[in-house]
């Protein structure tokens, strides 16, 4: 029986079966699962220890032995990470070297650039099989600093057929260092929530904070913007529930307690499971994001999927996103006067206007749409 051509996907960054975990790569796991539904997919995943197993009907994972730390943990400065370091490098080239060799194969794709690059750039150099190459802000923003590395990065994106970063400013940013061409391709997770509850079309409007109460979400400028809310705001508002938890614990309970204490209908939630978070949203009028520094943070394409507009600080991509499509309103500035004004602005302005580009920017972000286009720019 002729075995079918395979999409081998190399990557740091996967689950492990059975862990009842939704940590890190519950991302790619999605998108290979997409993919397998028009082709197989053999993915070269970290683990414990070296072993394959079936992960879903048409996808088979290669496991190289990694330690449990993060990678980008690891500092080659120090003995005992660089020989770690040392170890999984020759173990995820000896799994990826399995996962091509098992049967007919058709392109490589890396998930992410370093080192799934380099495996990926050096199978293709042994079998002639072609290969592509994904790139996060940790390849670029981090590994892109250091001369060495930054030289064999420019060499793995050069060589690549194809080149796609997951956000719009670290598109640019790739292409400068692989001086090539490099292609926006967004990195999202499955939705499994349908939205049941509409949008309200007039107020009062339910709002959300959704992340880690960290100076970088920006969680001590929203609660700022709210205290600056006039009566009239508020009696346009059902409820503003902040949910998450972080290092900022005990400014966020003690600003909602003031004002909880003005009357001011502001709920206070824990870390929501997967599921929980959904179904938050989908109860949503309006997601604020009033991060200080961002890309595009999952929340957002989560909000995008369950139809819920938004209400963001101008950074990174989120001010390109939010120019380029009305999906919610921008705030002039990175603080919470202008947040505050944004804010007021969204409660007169209503829901209605952004129904039309909600579902197109949702579009962008669906793994099966993303799966298509892999296929078609990478398959046989």
């Amino acid at each position: 029986m002729k075995m079918e051509t395979a999409l081998v996907l190399i990557t740091t960054s996967f689950p492990i079966s059975g862990d009842g975990s939704e940590a890190a790569g519950g991302f790619v796991a999605d998108i290979a699962e997409a993919l397998a539904v028009h082709q197989p997919v053999r993915v070269v995943a970290p683990g414990p220890r070296q072993a394959s197993e079936s992960w879903c009907e048409g996808v088979e994972v290669y496991r190289f032995a990694a330690p449990e730390r993060p990678l980008s943990t690891l500092k080659p400065w120090r003995p005992a990470d660089l020989s770690a370091l040392a170890r999984v490098l020759r173990s995820g080239l000896a799994a990826a070297r399995s996962a091509v060799q098992a049967g007919p194969c058709s392109h490589i794709l890396a998930l992410w650039a370093l080192p799934s690059g380099h495996w990926a750039r050096q199978l293709s150099k042994e079998t002639g099989v072609p290969y592509s190459v994904w790139t996060l802000g940790s390849d670029i923003w981090q590994l892109g600093r250091v001369p060495v590395i930054r030289s064999h990065l420019r060499r793995v994106l050069r060589d690549a057929r194809h080149c796609y970063s997951d956000g719009l400013q670290l598109a640019d940013d790739t292409a400068r260092i692989g001086g090539r061409e490099v292609s926006f391709l967004p990195s999202t997770r499955r939705i499994h929530t349908r939205r049941t509850q509409p949008l309200r079309q007039a107020p009062p409007y339910r709002l959300l904070f959704l992340g880690r109460w960290h100076p970088n979400k920006g969680i001590d400028l929203l609660l700022t913007a709210l205290a600056l809310l006039t009566d009239s705001d508020w009696s346009r508002i059902e409820t503003v529930l902040v949910c998450g938890g972080g290092p900022m614990q005990s400014l966020v309970e003690g600003a909602v307690a003031r004002l909880q204490s003005e009357g001011r209908p502001v709920q206070l939630r824990g870390y929501l499971a997967k599921a929980d978070a959904e179904n938050v949203i989908s109860h949503s009028d309006f997601l604020v994001i009033p991060s200080r520094v961002e890309s595009i943070p999952v929340v957002f394409s989560d909000a995008m999927k369950l139809g819920c507009p938004v209400i963001s600080m101008p950074v990174g991509d989120l001010k390109d996103l939010l120019t380029r499509w009305r999906v919610g309103l921008l705030a002039a500035e990175v603080n919470a006067s202008q947040l505050a004004i944004t804010i007021s602005n969204a409660l007169v302005t209503g829901t209605c206007p952004f129904a039309q580009d909600i579902p197109l920017v949702a579009r962008a972000f669906d793994e099966q749409e993303i799966a298509a286009r892999l296929l078609s720019e990478t398959g046989p």
